[in-house]
């Protein structure tokens, strides 16, 4: 497990995801911003809004959906279950 607050990126099956600690709650993005070339895991989390490190647009990690521009297009979100202290991501 990882602090509440941060992010880490994991690859797996040809996927790139953002898994993100939300105060203890885990949540599960692809990886790559839907506007440019930044990585969301290395973006800057403030509360349930991470903000993209490329061009600053903004999405709600639980959800997917743009919160501030330049991003236009929600980011995918995945189904998350915590299973004896593991995180399962269900693609």
């Amino acid at each position: 497990m990882f602090a509440p607050g941060s992010a880490i990126k994991v690859e797996r099956d040809g996927l790139e995801l953002a898994v993100f600690n939300v105060d203890g709650e885990f949540y599960v993005t692809d990886d790559q911003c839907t506007h440019g070339p930044g990585s969301l895991s290395e973006g800057y989390i403030d509360g349930d809004v991470v903000e993209c490190n490329f061009h600053q647009g903004q999405f709600n990690i639980r959800t997917g959906e743009v919160v501030l521009p330049p991003c236009f297009v929600p980011v995918k979100t995945y189904p998350v279950v915590v299973t004896d202290g593991k995180v399962v991501i269900e693609v």
